[in-house]
C-alpha cells in the first residue's frame, strides 16, 4: 500500500459545512482528491486529515484549505511531479524507548498540576515511575466553583483562582493549542492525541489554529489525572510546596504546607508563572536564576462581529466559525508590540492571584459563542525597563502594575473606552462595545496604571494594528488592565540534562521555570522533563 501526502485539497465554505455524516463529508474530500491529483475515487483505501485551514486572502472568495495522507493500492507515476503530492515511506509517531541504569530510590515528586507538570506526571504513571503530584491549588471541579464565587463576590482564594489549581492558568484560558516549538520528535502531535484521548474534540489534530474551550478543557484535565492515579499515580490538592530540603546541593525533599516532609530524590518543578512566593524560597535557596523578557499591556474588547468582517470580508458567510487573529509590530522608537493570546467570542477575566493586586486574561469557551472578541495588546519589557538588580526584579515590577490597577479600580478591574484612553479621560458610558468580563469592574483612567513609555507602546500598536483590521483603533473599543502574566519574568537555569544548575535532583519544567509559552510548548517540556529523568533511572515501584 502506497501513502500519498496531498496539500491544497480546496473546499468551499458551503461544500465543507454541508450538513451529513462523516462519511458523507469524506466523500466529499476523496472526490476533490480524486479531481485534483486525477486518480479513481475507489482506488483510495484510507484518508487521514492532517491539516485544515481558512484561506480568505482573496475574499469573497474564502475556501477551506486541507491537507491529507491518503493510502492507495497504485498511482501513476507522474502523480509526484505536482508540487501538492508527496510519497511518504512511513507515518511517523512519537515515541521513547530509552531506560537509565540508576535505581531511583523515591517516588519522584511533581510539583505543579498545569500543562508542564500534568504531562510530565502522566508520562512516569505511563512507565510505571509512580509519580506523586503536589498541586497548591483545588482539584477542577471546586476550582470552578471557587473562581465563579470570585468574579461574582470578589473573594479571592489565593491559593486556588485563575492562575493555581489543576489544569494551571491554561484551564481558563482559550485553551489554544498552536505553538512555534521545533518538533522533530513529534511531541506536538502526542500531546494534541494525548487530549483527544482524554475527551477533546478530534479537530485539534489537524487545526491549523486549534483550541479546545475552557469548557472542555476542565473536562480533559480531570480524565487525565484520573488516569495518572490509575496507572499508580498520586495526586494531592491543597498541598503548597513550603521548601525544599537540600543537602551538599542536592535535593533530598520537599516540605508540604509548612507542616509535612516529604522525602524524594527527584523533584520536578512545574510551578507555573505565578507562583511568586516559591521563586521568593528559591532565591533565599541560592538556586540558579536569572532575570528574562516578558511582557505587558492591556487587554482589548471588539465586537467579533467587526473582526469577522475585516479578516473575511462584508456579507461572508455565516457558516465560518468566529475570526481569530494575530498582530505584530515596532513602535517609532523599535519597541516591539504584539497581540497576545487572542480569544474568539471569548470573555476577559479577573486572573488575579494576590490580595490587592488586579490581573486580567481572556478565554472562551468551546463554541466561541460570545459577542466580543479579545486578545492582549502587549509590548516587550527586558530587564533594563525597570533596572534589574536582582532575578525576582521582573516580578516585582508585574506586581507593581497590578497594585496600580487595583489602586485605580478602587479594587476593581479598571475598564475605559480606547477614546477615553487616547485623552486621559475617565469613561462615563459605553458605546458599541459593552463589557464581555467575568469579574467586577470599574471605569477608570488607565494612563495611571502604567510608566508613559508603556501607555505611548498600547496607543501606537492600536493606531497601527488598524491598518490591518479595519476599526481596530475605533474609539469604542473597550480596553482594561493590567495584563501582565503574559510569561514568567524569570529563568531558573537548567543543564542539558535538565537538571537546575544549582541543585542535583531538581528539574525545572514548564512555562512558570521560563521554558515554555502557552499549554503546547509547556506540555512538551514536561515531555522533555520526563525522557531526562527516565533516561537516567529506572524504578522498582
Amino acid at each position: 500500500m502506497n501513502i500519498l501526502k496531498i496539500n491544497q485539497i480546496k473546499l468551499s465554505v458551503e461544500e465543507n459545512n454541508i450538513h451529513g455524516s462523516k462519511e458523507e463529508f469524506k466523500k466529499r474530500l476523496i472526490k476533490a482528491i480524486s479531481l485534483k491529483i486525477g486518480i479513481r475515487e475507489d482506488s483510495i483505501n484510507e484518508l487521514e486529515i492532517v491539516k485544515r485551514s481558512i484561506d480568505a486572502r482573496k475574499k469573497p472568495e474564502i475556501y477551506y484549505v486541507y491537507s491529507v495522507l491518503v493510502k492507495v493500492k497504485t498511482f501513476p507515476k507522474k502523480i509526484l511531479k505536482n508540487r501538492d503530492v508527496t510519497e511518504i515511506k512511513e507515518v511517523r509517531k512519537y515515541s521513547f524507548n530509552e531506560i537509565g541504569k540508576e535505581k531511583l530510590t523515591n517516588r519522584p515528586v511533581v510539583v505543579g498540576f498545569g500543562p508542564a507538570g500534568m504531562f510530565c506526571a502522566l508520562m512516569l504513571a505511563e512507565y510505571g515511575y509512580k509519580p506523586i503530584v503536589l498541586e497548591r491549588g483545588m482539584q477542577v471541579e471546586e476550582r470552578m466553583e471557587a473562581i465563579e464565587k470570585f468574579w461574582k463576590e470578589g473573594v479571592l482564594n489565593t491559593e486556588s483562582n485563575v492562575q493555581f489549581g489543576e489544569g494551571g492558568a491554561g484551564t481558563f484560558s482559550d485553551g489554544k493549542l498552536n505553538t512555534s516549538v521545533n518538533d522533530k520528535q513529534l511531541r506536538n502531535q502526542f500531546v494534541l492525541e494525548t487530549f483527544v484521548r482524554f475527551g477533546a474534540n478530534e479537530d485539534i489534530l489537524y487545526d491549523a489554529k486549534p483550541h479546545i474551550g475552557t469548557d472542555v478543557l476542565s473536562k480533559v484535565v480531570k480524565n487525565m489525572r484520573e488516569y495518572i492515579i490509575s496507572k499508580g499515580g498520586t495526586v494531592r490538592f491543597n498541598a503548597l510546596v513550603t521548601d525544599f530540603l537540600i543537602e551538599d546541593n542536592c535535593v533530598k525533599g520537599v516540605c508540604i504546607n509548612d507542616s509535612e516532609t516529604l522525602k524524594t530524590d527527584v523533584v520536578v518543578l512545574a510551578v507555573g508563572h505565578s507562583a511568586r512566593d516559591t521563586f521568593e524560597k528559591m532565591y533565599n535557596l541560592k538556586f540558579a536564576m536569572e532575570p528574562k523578557p516578558f511582557a505587558v499591556g492591556v487587554r482589548v474588547e471588539h465586537r467579533q462581529s467587526m473582526i469577522d468582517n475585516s479578516m473575511y470580508g462584508e456579507g461572508h458567510s455565516k457558516l465560518l466559525p468566529p475570526s481569530p487573529y494575530k498582530l505584530t509590530g515596532k513602535t517609532n522608537d523599535g519597541r516591539p508590540v504584539y497581540s497576545f493570546c487572542m480569544c474568539p467570542g471569548g470573555y476577559v477575566v479577573n486572573a488575579s492571584s494576590e490580595e490587592g493586586k488586579i490581573a486580567v486574561n481572556g478565554m472562551s469557551y468551546n463554541d466561541r459563542a460570545g459577542e466580543n472578541a479579545n486578545s492582549a495588546i502587549v509590548t516587550a519589557i527586558n530587564p533594563e525597563d525597570y533596572d534589574a538588580k536582582s532575578p525576582l526584579d521582573g516580578m516585582y515590577f508585574q506586581r507593581s502594575l497590578e497594585e496600580s490597577a487595583y489602586k485605580e479600580g478602587n479594587g476593581l478591574i479598571p475598564v475605559q473606552r480606547l477614546g477615553d484612553y487616547n485623552t486621559n479621560t475617565v469613561t462615563v458610558e459605553f458605546g458599541k462595545v459593552k463589557p464581555n468580563i467575568k469579574g467586577r469592574y470599574n471605569m477608570a483612567d488607565i494612563n495611571n496604571v502604567f510608566p508613559e513609555y508603556i501607555n505611548k507602546a498600547v496607543k501606537e500598536a492600536m493606531e497601527m494594528f488598524a491598518k490591518n483590521i479595519k476599526g481596530f483603533n475605533d474609539e469604542d473599543t473597550l480596553i482594561s488592565a493590567v495584563e501582565s502574566r503574559t510569561s514568567s519574568p524569570i529563568r531558573i537555569k537548567r543543564n542539558e540534562n535538565y537538571i537546575s544548575k544549582s541543585h542535583d535532583g531538581i528539574y525545572p519544567c514548564g512555562e512558570g521555570a521560563g521554558y515554555a509559552g502557552g499549554i503546547t510548548s509547556a506540555a512538551i517540556d514536561g515531555i522533555k522533563v520526563f525522557e531526562a529523568i527516565a533516561s537516567k533511572y529506572f524504578n522498582e515501584f
